[in-house]
């Protein structure tokens, strides 16, 4: 019991910092060490007898060092190779054209809340290829914004709708996708369609009429209170898409996707590819591509230096975030305050599985409500899936699959998460004025997250 006091305790004490605009990784990193401190008194020590350096002090850093050296060339690596393909994509104007692609049929829509339902549903299929969620959310504030508040809708609808586009972590080329395959022991692909695909299409539809309907309702609320309706911006779609490659340049963020989907054990088991390589093969076909659509080497090499930029960049704001969330996650482990809940939802007999459904959810969402980030939270407390799913007899998937979900679906309810934040800087607004839209939306698809997950999976 006293583990769970510290654990709320400490949690409390991040939560304040990172709404206080102190930066998350260390503020997690230091939180991680202390509560690894509380432990060593109950005897946890940070690192294994056989990894020690001899020294407890050292033994606290060699815990961090160790979930570094291990997270860095899988998953780590993914990560920033997948990022490093979206800014290639985004310097070539392959996303761009993508997204031009994907808007153009929209403009024939007249009603502006069908159109923001409409919106969603496609900004979360682009989701599917451009895997940054700030990434997609500044495209389409470029793009579609203007679009929506010229056809009467308010800014913070608007905003509301494109903030929670990538709401979902789908597919081979979500990290978070990866990670919950191999928590399964399964391939990223397999779990994609067999698992992913059922729940999130229940999921979406819930998302694009929840947000008809809670959009309406704020800007009807919001009218009877006699706050102005935002006057309509002109429409500038040339600018928006200016620097767009040619149409077909829009098949090139489809690649790794459809590469990946081709030489699965589903499709083509024959020939294996791994993630990483499959970019790799994309990268290449879209340099001879973009070389042979501007026939100039030199400049076709100069836009690739954007895949090394992407990959350090991703590093700097997500991968380390996520090595630091492990090492919070591994702090509350050692404290036994996670555990105390599993151990408690697992005695529960028949409501033992709800229980620990719900046990793990609110993990996740709160984790990612504190972080600003789903990666970091799910990263630092997959681990704890497959004995949480063991110690109620219940398969991994069933677990695994409204868990991951829930941790885009909360990053969409939290205001320091950098997408929000870049859509409402845009917009005008503040981030607190954004989420009070996306909140009522988000805890309507984690009820059908869970729901579908229990009758698919």
């Amino acid at each position: 019991m006293i583990g769970v006091l510290i654990t709320l305790a400490v949690v409390a004490v991040v939560a304040y910092c990172v709404l206080k605009n102190y930066y998350p990784p260390f503020v997690l990193l230091l939180a991680g060490f202390v509560m690894l401190i509380c432990a060593a008194f109950y005897g946890q020590m940070p690192v294994a007898e056989g990894k020690s350096t001899g020294f407890f002090g050292f033994d606290l850093h060699q815990a961090f060092t160790s979930l570094m050296a291990g997270r860095l060339p899988g998953l780590g690596l993914n990560i920033m190779m997948i990022a490093g393909f979206s800014v290639y994509m985004d310097r070539i104007g392959a996303s761009k054209a993508l997204v031009k692609l994907c808007v153009k049929p929209l403009s024939a829509i007249r009603s502006p809340y069908i159109l923001l339902a409409v919106t969603y549903v496609i900004g979360q299929f682009m989701a599917l290829f451009i895997n940054s969620a700030v990434g997609l959310g500044l495209l389409l504030m470029a793009s579609i914004y203007p679009l929506l508040v010229a056809l009467g809708v308010s800014r913070a609808s608007a905003a509301a709708v494109i903030g929670s586009t990538c709401c979902l972590d789908l597919g081979p080329a979500s990290s978070n996708a990866m990670r919950a395959a191999d928590l399964l022991g399964t391939d990223v692909v397999t779990y994609f369609v067999q698992s992913q695909i059922p729940v999130a299409l229940c999921v979406v539809a819930t998302v694009a009429v929840g947000h008809f309907f809670v959009q309406r309702w704020f800007d009807a609320r919001d009218a009877k209170k006699g706050v102005s309706r935002n006057a309509a911006e002109a429409q500038d779609l040339e600018k928006a898409f200016e620097g767009a490659g040619p149409s077909y340049y829009a098949l090139l963020p489809m690649l790794p996707l459809v590469l990946l989907i081709i030489f699965s054990p589903m499709v083509y088991a024959d020939v294996k590819l791994s993630l990483q390589t499959g970019i790799m093969v994309s990268i290449m076909i879209a340099f001879i591509v973009d070389l042979l659509t501007h026939r100039g080497f030199k400049d076709a090499c100069e836009r690739t230096k954007a895949v090394f930029e992407g990959m350090g960049k991703v590093f700097t704001s997500t991968v380390g975030l996520i090595c630091c969330a492990e090492l919070f996650a591994l702090g509350m482990n050692k404290l036994g305050g996670v555990s105390t809940l599993i151990s408690a939802a697992a005695s529960m007999e028949n409501a033992g599985v709800w229980v620990m459904l719900f046990v793990m959810l609110g993990i996740m969402v709160v984790a990612t409500v504190v972080t600003g980030s789903g990666n970091a939270a799910f990263f630092a407390f997959s681990p704890l899936l497959p004995e949480a799913a063991a110690s109620v007899g219940i398969n991994a998937a069933v677990l695994a699959v409204p868990v991951q979900l829930s941790a885009g679906l909360a990053r969409t309810m939290c205001p320091i998460a950098g997408v929000i934040i870049a859509v409402a800087g845009i917009a005008g607004l503040t981030p607190f004025e954004i989420v009070r839209r996306t909140v009522p939306v988000m805890l309507l698809a984690l009820i059908v997250n869970v729901a579908a997950s229990a009758a698919f999976l």
